[in-house]
């Protein structure tokens, strides 16, 4: 038997450490080749790694969230034969191998402190005592047999909800107590208060308007933690200004209608966005430094003929842009189609990593959820991003006359650093134009 060590491989583009975000083994269990042992973390996508080898699993490289540089030591294993490492077992020098309980421990710490946040401070008193996490994890309360005391039982009660009792006008001594011993709480005074103010329905006390101490922490890692970094580097380095244009799409909307009435069967059904992303590779051809990336730490702006347009796009594990690539060589059909193919992979962590990378300019929405105005994040090293809100109904003088006309704003926003306040409306200016006579978009 001999032990085999796998280090986190070289993932190209770079990449110099990834964060583990997924084990899919443990110590002492028994893997084939090929099979998936952990899901890391690039800056744009999660990459499964596979095991090259047979064998046994004896201790893990890390635990979940922790970063690991390329080349560092991931997984250990004991195989048939001699295996890659003669010291057998050894760890890595001034390093201990995680097991599975040691990797499991960093969400143990999170979730702990907060199982008696409520508890801790209805004892002491005060809702802003800071709250230890105990050695080990006490039996629940149970809440559903209140106490009442026997006649003069002095109620007890922390001073804090004796204090609130007084200012209600409430004497303890017929309130019911759920905690040790028959302490009163605070939610047992709520519920006292509101069961005689009414109640609810069913003559008990109405929990609506109970007092709520709870705390949930969170560990950010994986896809969000990267969203977050993202997000802050885009702010701290990009000198964002917004934009916001209102553009009438009455035509627009009778001719994808149009369109979807005699091509949809065999075509598919157009929404929005493709037309839009028309609009947005014609007015590319007039304004050329917006389909850019911006590398700020050698002063250098790289202009591309191509669009390669980034689609943000919500999913369950967080935001992701799934890119478009050469849509001035696609009809709105074409970009539908692709658009559907990148958001289902992305809605099922299936996207690749040359899909989630390389656009030169963005497109988010949240038209559906509603909303008038944006300000949408620019997605960097891009230097512009074009928002879109919700079409709507209003009123509108055309021809001195009030007609109902569908509204919609574009929210755009752009790196001041390297696109002025004038180009930038005229940039919008002509994607409006595209949007507003539509035949324009089909014509070359």
């Amino acid at each position: 038997m001999g032990i085999h060590v796998i280090k986190m491989p070289d993932l190209g583009e770079g990449i110099a450490e990834v964060e583990v975000v997924a084990w899919h083994v443990q110590p002492g269990d028994v893997v084939k080749e090929d099979q998936v042992l952990a899901d890391v973390m690039t800056d744009k996508a999660t990459v499964e790694i596979p095991s090259p080898v047979a064998g046994t699993i004896t201790s893990l490289g890390g635990a979940i969230g922790q970063s690991l540089a390329v080349g560092a030591e991931l997984i250990r294993l004991e195989v048939d034969g001699a295996g890659n490492l003669k010291d057998k077992g050894a760890p890595r020098a001034g390093q201990e191998p995680v097991t599975a309980a040691a990797a499991a421990a960093p969400a143990e710490e999170v979730a702990e402190p907060q199982l008696e946040a409520v508890a801790a401070n209805e004892a002491s008193g005060s809702a802003s005592a800071p709250v230890s996490a105990p050695a080990s994890r006490p039996a629940p309360v149970s809440r559903s047999a209140p106490l009442l005391r026997a006649e003069g039982d002095k109620p007890l009660a922390a001073p804090a909800v004796r204090q609130r009792a007084w200012d209600l006008g409430v004497e303890l001594q017929f309130v019911a107590g759920s905690g040790p011993a028959g302490r009163i709480t605070h939610a047992d005074l709520d519920a006292h208060v509101a069961g005689h103010r009414g109640g609810a329905a069913n003559g008990g006390p109405d929990e609506r308007y109970a007092e709520q101490h709870g705390e949930h922490a969170t560990q950010v890692i994986g896809l969000r933690r990267k969203i977050a970094e993202k997000m802050q580097e885009a702010k701290r380095n990009i000198p964002h200004f917004t934009y916001v244009e209102e553009v009438d799409v009455t035509e627009l909307e009778a001719l994808r209608l149009q369109l979807n009435a005699r091509y949809g069967a065999e075509r598919g059904k157009l929404t929005l966005l493709p037309l839009l992303m028309r609009a947005v590779v014609l007015a590319l051809r007039e304004f050329p430094m917006m389909s850019a990336r911006y590398d700020d730490e050698h002063n250098l702006l790289t202009t591309y003929d191509a669009a390669h347009i980034g689609i943000a796009a919500q999913t369950d594990n967080g935001l992701m842009v799934p890119v478009v690539r050469h849509a001035e060589s696609r009809d709105p059909w074409s970009s539908a189609a692709e658009i559907a193919r990148l958001a289902d992979a992305a809605r099922n962590g299936k996207a690749t990593r040359d899909e989630l990378t390389g656009s030169t300019i963005t497109i988010t929405s949240l038209g559906a959820l509603g909303g008038i105005v944006t300000t949408p994040v620019i997605n960097r090293p891009e230097v512009a991003i074009v928002g879109v809100n919700r079409i709507v109904d209003r009123p509108v003088i055309r021809d001195g006359a009030m007609v109902a006309r569908k509204m919609m704003n574009l929210s755009s926003s752009f790196d001041h650093r390297v696109i002025d306040g004038m180009v930038a409306a005229q940039f919008v200016q002509a994607i409006r134009g595209y949007l507003e006579f539509p035949a324009t978009l089909f014509v070359e």
